[in-house]
């Protein structure tokens, strides 16, 4: 039996497709960007705080290689690009989910001029990649606060603490 496609799966966009893509999309269009690595309730709570600041939501995730430059550690990221994406695409708050191989976002920014631009509570709004530009165009800029205490780090650090050998 053959089963038809998830519908997330037309959330993925390339880079080079963005602009065509986004041409339909309501505005105003909300960005932000992240590794997005293993998924947990601060994630999905950030998510869609965002996506209530505008009509769409456009989420731009680092490629694995551009996760490993991030120092998070040598075996990051936990889940390649593909399946961090396509869980990122199921969530309902999400238009779409694009990538970037950059160090920075900055390209994809300037590409898509998002109306606003969001990060997590641990960005200060001068240090967002994108926010001075984003600024002068006439947009927002948000530092959204953690709601929970999670991080991929710290469930990684418990997991590898119940590792034979590690405590």
């Amino acid at each position: 039996m053959s089963y038809p496609t998830p519908l997330f799966e037309k959330k993925l966009c390339p880079p080079d497709q963005l602009l065509e893509r986004l041409s339909g999309f309501s505005r105003p269009l909300v960005f932000t960007n992240g590794a997005f690595d293993i998924i947990h309730r601060g994630h999905v709570t950030y998510l869609a705080q965002a996506r209530a600041l505008g009509q769409s939501l456009v989420v731009a995730l680092n490629t694995d290689d551009s996760v490993r430059r991030l120092g998070k550690g040598s075996d990051r990221p936990i889940n390649p690009l593909a399946n961090r994406a396509a869980v990122i695409a199921a969530l309902e708050c999400v238009s779409l989910v694009t990538w970037f191989n950059d160090d920075t976002p900055a390209t994809l920014i300037e590409l898509i001029k998002p109306e606003v631009l969001v990060k997590g509570g641990d960005w200060a709004i001068d240090k967002i990649v994108g926010s001075a530009e984003t600024l002068a165009r006439g947009g927002v800029v948000h530092s959204i606060p953690f709601l929970f205490d999670t991080s991929t780090t710290a469930t990684l650090k418990k997991i590898r603490a119940t590792e034979p050998g590690h405590g």
